[in-house]
């Protein structure tokens, strides 16, 4: 039987330091104990504990000089402190200085095992909570509820529990990769390996060895044997990513797989069988690369038996807001920060931009604002600049439909005024303004419809001479 936990404990008295110990290594506990502060410190340091123990008064170092020391250089480790005062005021204190618990002297032996327990229970279940949260930071889902996305999902359902063969359509960075491994996670698969490979990253000798796998010797460095994808593959799903960018030669060797589901491993001549789903991506039309010859129709035919599109983000409408809360709490939860808020300007930016590199360019745009964001609210200038720059012209082109902050002090200004029948003293006493800050709007009023109307006389005058 294993040990509960291992725990240090800390006691200058022997009578309690003994009792301690015998009952706590009795209930299956692996006790550390030592007879002072300092050398509490220095066992700290040797080795990882579940839980401390420790008296509060100690010679050579206190009991909240190691309670300090271990929430300062072990957080995760809960501190239960011993007092001799079982005053309301030195729990409290204890707690304060973060303690997870306190017992008071003399230590009553159901209190100490109970206590004990407790603190050891919530630190198991905040180490639980903090690997979930991990584990779903890194968890990518599809986030989006635009007409574009609720039809792909409507797709990805029916296709899922099927063993049919997917090809997915998109530009790069729009999320092909997620799809298909959202088909996988549904599928009768979902218990076997997801194997992805990206069949532009390597050069077309690489990519035979690395889809069927080679024998000793079968090239210069083959110093062993080794399994390719799709033998890694088995039982579950291969991801041919950027499948359209395979070479001429290998599309033979990769069709003949599809047919008769088995491979031969390069400078071997054994057949063996796989059973690997197979779904690819692509950014090009493949059906023009079959056209151009560039692509053996036979094997586009195969790839091709589902077919699947994902929109690019330009074309999700409002998803942008409900996928930038996903990715910047994701980021957050990542770099152990409170998730921050996304001020109204950054998001105006963000919706005004055209993200020609999609999900991908947004993940990394909010990856950075989440790190240089401060006070917990991601301003404009956290973002990169691309997303400020790239869509100048577009994001002017909206500014020239919000108003300006002076047109919106004016039209409340005017507003104002009406209200008080143009009694200025009155006006500006309600606006909390100097009466000749409204004396000014004025002029300038007058001023404007001046200009106006001698430049609608001078348009009148040359009307009148272009029709003499």
């Amino acid at each position: 039987m294993g040990s509960r936990g291992r725990i240090l404990i800390a006691e200058d008295d022997d009578l309690t330091l003994e009792l301690l110990v015998t009952v706590l290594r009795r209930d299956g506990y692996d006790v550390v104990p030592v007879a002072d502060g300092r050398e509490a410190l220095d066992r700290l340091h040797e080795g990882a504990f579940d839980l401390v123990l420790s008296d509060v008064q100690m010679t050579r170092a206190s009991g909240l000089e190691v309670l300090n020391t271990v929430t300062g250089a072990f957080p995760d480790t809960p501190v239960v402190l011993i007092t001799a005062y079982a005053e309301p005021g030195a729990a409290m204190d204890a707690i304060a200085s973060g303690a997870a618990d306190y017992l008071a002297k003399p230590v009553d032996l159901v209190a100490l095992r109970t206590t004990v327990a407790r603190a050891l229970e919530r630190r198991r279940l905040a180490n639980e909570n903090r690997s979930l949260r991990t584990a779903m930071a890194d968890r990518k889902v599809l986030v989006g509820t635009s007409p574009v996305m609720l039809e792909l999902y409507k797709q990805i359902a029916q296709v899922a529990p099927t063993d049919a063969t997917v090809l997915i359509a998109g530009e790069s960075g729009s999320g092909k990769e997620l799809v298909a491994r959202t088909i996988h996670e549904r599928s009768r698969r979902a218990n076997h390996p997801f194997v992805a490979l990206n069949c532009a990253a390597l050069a077309e000798g690489l990519l035979e060895s690395e889809l069927f796998g080679h024998e000793r010797g079968a090239f210069t460095g083959a110093g062993a044997s080794r399994k390719g994808l799709f033998e890694a593959a088995d039982g579950g799903t291969i991801f041919l990513d950027e499948v359209g960018d395979i070479p001429t030669k290998m599309q033979a060797e990769l069709l003949r797989v599809l047919q008769e589901s088995e491979v031969r491993r390069v400078g071997g001549s054994a057949v063996i069988k796989v059973d690997a789903r197979v779904i690819s991506a692509t950014n090009r039309d493949l059906a023009a690369e079959v056209t151009a010859g560039r692509m053996r129709r036979d094997l586009f035919y195969r790839l091709n038996v589902v077919s699947l599109r994902v929109p690019p983000l330009r074309d999700r409408g409002d998803d942008i807001v409900a996928l930038s809360g996903h990715l910047i709490a994701r980021h957050a939860a990542r770099l152990g920060r409170v998730t921050p808020h996304m001020s109204e300007e950054a998001m105006s930016r963000l919706r005004a931009y055209s993200w020609p590199g999609n999900v991908r360019e947004l993940e990394n745009a909010l990856a950075r604002a989440v790190a240089m964001s401060q006070r917990g609210i991601i301003l404009p200038g956290d973002l990169p600049a691309l997303t400020v720059e790239r869509d100048a012209g577009r994001l002017a082109a909206i500014h020239d439909d919000w108003p300006t902050l002076e047109e919106l002090q004016r039209r409340y200004i005017e507003r104002v005024l009406e209200h008080t029948g143009h009694n200025k003293t009155l006006a500006a006493s309600i606006l909390g303004i100097d009466r000749r800050t409204i004396q000014r709007l004025a002029s300038r009023e007058a001023e404007a419809a001046a200009e106006a109307g001698e430049e609608g006389e001078a348009e009148a005058e040359a009307e009148d001479e272009r029709s003499s």
